[in-house]
């Protein structure tokens, strides 16, 4: 998935709600969801099937962890502390929301740099398209993309989640 001479993705630091430093590495031997969310956004109830996968999967290696964005029309302008209280409040979220980060651009995260070189379902790779794009990598070290249409939920996620779990 990523070129040798850079960062493998697993090695790529992240920062959490708390500021804590984090790579994917502590989930090498997870099924792990990476989704760009937001509060403010048309597919915003997506958050309520990302906690029902949390629930269901959680217990056998599964994590979602969501990354706010607010890159797509501002529908993510909250402070973490707002973000956090409406994720909890509203949806009931139990999975890792991490710092607030840019997906696209010169300034995009680097997680996040290295994960739109991932071909989608239909062949294409780069930008993130809107708010909930979803990525799920593999304790093998593949990853699959879905778009943010393709519902948490999709029979082809859970494909990819349940022919994956470690447990």
């Amino acid at each position: 998935m990523t070129d040798t001479t850079e960062t493998p993705l697993r090695d790529i630091a992240f920062v959490d709600a708390e500021g804590n430093e984090h790579t994917l590495a502590e989930y090498r031997d997870d099924v792990v969801m990476i989704v760009n969310v937001a509060s403010k956004c048309g597919l915003t109830p997506q958050y309520e099937q990302l906690e029902e996968l949390q629930k269901t999967y959680g217990d056998r290696g599964f994590t979602v962890l969501g990354f706010p964005c607010n890159q797509f029309m501002g529908q993510e302008p909250g402070t973490m502390e707002e973000i956090l209280d409406y994720c909890a409040m509203t949806w009931g979220v139990s999975f890792p929301i991490n710092d607030k980060v840019k997906v696209n651009g010169r300034s995009a995260a680097p997680l996040y740099k290295a994960l739109k070189k991932t071909k989608d379902t239909d062949g294409k790779r780069g930008p993130v398209l809107w708010n909930f794009e979803k990525f799920v990598l593999t304790p093998g070290g593949t990853l699959h993309r879905f778009r943010p249409p393709v519902i948490p939920t999709d029979p082809a996620v859970i494909s990819v989640i349940e022919a994956n779990l470690p447990r």
